[in-house]
């Protein structure tokens, strides 16, 4: 049995999140797509071309014709290549939670036919496809891998929030089970991503670029962070030395902060799970992850060190944290590293106020119970921390945060989002 050929493709979508959606939407001004999502509520609002993830707009949605959203699995019975983008996060004990693909598989599994491709975009580690999807796929099927279906790995790119580089600007890794699947799939990919494809041998091989992708910047700002706290131990200005080290042509332009999402912030534990389970030790990728998982409690403690060194009361204080997702001009609140940092400082301060245009105030109080508000609250706050650069911060200008401020009230900005002459300290 062969995979299908291209000009006979019916794709499916499984999962219609940051990934999935931008897939659908522009896999269907190509070939005729459904989306499919077991969030009944996220369908329906999809249908009427509402997407509260804010990553495809009117127009987006507007030229793709040929997609139909649904969380039926019986819509996806007659396609015959389905993709699937389902979320990998990892569970308390920071190990792989892959509960999401293994049931997008059995969905999957339980409707194809022979001579199907499944390709999976969801970060993993290397082996995971061949070794969890597949064997799922063969037992609600009954089919044979590789001779009667078949499979690939290419790994997603979206970055939540950014409408400069859309999918098809991003070029895709592609790869197949077997030669014909390896065709197949990177010629549909070219359909869509205008920046080209790059195939690789194996589908192991592309699990792996993925992972590294999103290890090396989590590495490179662990690093920055260490430096952080070093120059703020020696009392220099940690981004007057960034910005004296970056006049070097080849020097890394890295800030610190907090490194938090559903990429940086997870994709290294996939991979120290593979290591750890043949035997290695990755010393240097667990290193990074321990300081940026440590970092906000870092911030507040400095925070409040600062407070205290300005002769400025903690026990009586209000706070305010600007921002609460995990990104600029992004909605998406998961695994936010800001939740970590509110914890920390409602423990020495009296009353704390988090302020986010993006986030959603319900999911905030359900997945951490804390209180967000949408809108900016009334002053005055006897500290301030800029956590998040989005936009609507950024833009927030001398009188602004005069408005906000308690006399002799303290501006700590982790992001260098505002001007440097009306913020009193940073990280």
């Amino acid at each position: 049995m062969s995979p299908p050929v291209l000009k006979g493709i019916r794709v499916a979508v499984i999962g219609l999140g940051y990934v999935g959606l931008p897939l659908s939407v522009y896999m269907a001004q190509h070939f005729p797509v459904v989306g499919f999502d077991i969030d009944a509520d996220r369908v329906a609002d999809l249908r009427q071309g509402i997407d509260h993830t804010q990553e495809v707009t009117a127009d987006e949605f507007a030229a793709a014709k040929g997609v139909v959203f649904s969380n039926d699995a019986k819509a996806i019975e007659d396609c015959n290549f389905y993709i699937v983008t389902v979320p990998t996060p990892i569970d308390a004990s920071k190990q792989p939670d892959l509960s999401a693909v293994m049931a997008a598989s059995r969905t999957v599994g339980g409707v194809l036919s022979a001579g199907d491709v499944v390709v999976y975009e969801s970060t993993v580690y290397p082996g995971a496809t061949e070794e969890v999807a597949v064997p799922l796929l063969e037992e609600k099927s009954g089919l044979v891998f590789n001779k009667d279906f078949f499979a690939g790995y290419s790994p997603e790119r979206i970055n939540p929030g950014d409408h400069t580089h859309r999918l098809p600007d991003i070029v895709k890794v592609t790869s197949g089970s077997t030669e014909a699947a390896g065709d197949l799939i990177d010629a549909l990919y070219a359909k869509v991503i205008t920046a080209g494809t790059h195939r690789v041998s194996s589908i192991r091989i592309a699990e792996a670029a993925k992972v590294i992708e999103n290890i090396q910047r989590d590495v490179n700002v662990a690093l920055i962070n260490e430096l952080a706290m070093l120059f703020k131990e020696l009392e220099l200005d940690t981004a007057e030395v960034l910005g004296a080290a970056g006049t070097k042509w080849n020097f890394h332009p890295y800030r610190p902060g907090l490194v938090g999402g559903h990429c940086i912030g997870v994709d290294p534990y996939y991979l120290t799970h593979k290591a750890q389970s043949i035997g290695f030790h990755p010393e240097m990728i667990l290193a990074g992850r321990r300081i940026n998982d440590d970092m906000a409690a870092f911030v507040a403690q400095d925070v409040i060190k600062t407070m205290l060194k300005r002769k400025q009361r903690v026990d009586g204080a209000r706070a305010l944290i600007l921002g609460f997702t995990f990104k600029e001009n992004c909605p998406d609140t998961r695994n936010t590293k800001v939740a970590d940092l509110a914890r920390e400082l409602s423990d020495y301060v009296a009353e704390l106020a988090i302020y986010d245009p993006y986030a959603d105030a319900a999911l905030a109080r359900r997945e951490y119970s804390l209180e967000i508000v949408n809108e900016l609250p009334k002053g005055p706050f006897d500290v301030i921390v800029v956590a998040v650069k989005h936009d609507a911060i950024a833009s927030l200008n001398r009188d602004n945060i005069a408005d906000l401020l308690a006399e002799g009230g303290l501006v700590y900005d982790i992001k260098a989002a505002l001007p440097a002459d009306i913020v009193d300290a940073r990280i």
